[in-house]
């Protein structure tokens, strides 16, 4: 039995419409940035993202990952001690700079969900940050997630309000 051509093409139209859509949410699910480029265009971390390049990190977060990033904001930054960011992105506190760094990374792509059930986590650094759920808020070390699961192309980021130190 044939279609009429009507019916064919209400399905065909159909069919367009659920893919289209089914693409878009596919395109969500896997964003096309990573986190370098994610925390450029969010122009909150410019802070952040002149210190990953004054530490030569760019490569490394450009790289397939996973990672999580626990992302200090520039008002984290800027709550540090007069003269701290500008000491630390001279070349010659870069190995400190790396350190800092590199501790606010943890490999793999932890979600939030998955980050509240664990105590601890250890950093690319080398050291241990301390997980903890206080007052319904997750807590990185004495740092306080207030955004969290940004999705990227190559792991996940969570805002942190203060820069955590190894």
């Amino acid at each position: 039995m044939a279609f009429p051509k009507i019916a064919l093409a209400s399905l065909l139209t159909l069919a367009l419409i659920c893919t289209s859509s089914f693409a878009d949410e596919c395109k969500e699910a896997s964003p096309s940035k990573d986190i370098v480029d994610t925390a450029v265009s969010a122009g909150s971390f410019k802070t952040l993202v002149a210190a990953v390049t004054a530490a030569d990190l760019v490569d490394t977060l450009k790289s397939e990952g996973p990672f999580t990033v626990f992302a200090p904001t520039d008002e984290a930054f800027a709550a540090l001690p007069e003269g701290t960011v500008a000491s630390l992105l001279k070349p010659e506190n870069k190995d400190k700079l790396v350190a800092i760094l590199t501790y606010h990374v943890v490999p793999g792509k932890v979600m939030a969900k998955d980050a509240m059930k664990l105590k601890e986590a250890k950093s690319v650094e080398g050291s241990t940050i301390d997980i903890q759920v206080k007052d319904g808020a997750v807590m990185i070390d004495e740092a306080k997630v207030v955004k969290a699961d940004i999705v990227t192309s190559n792991g996940v980021i969570h805002v942190i309000d203060k820069v955590i130190m190894p």
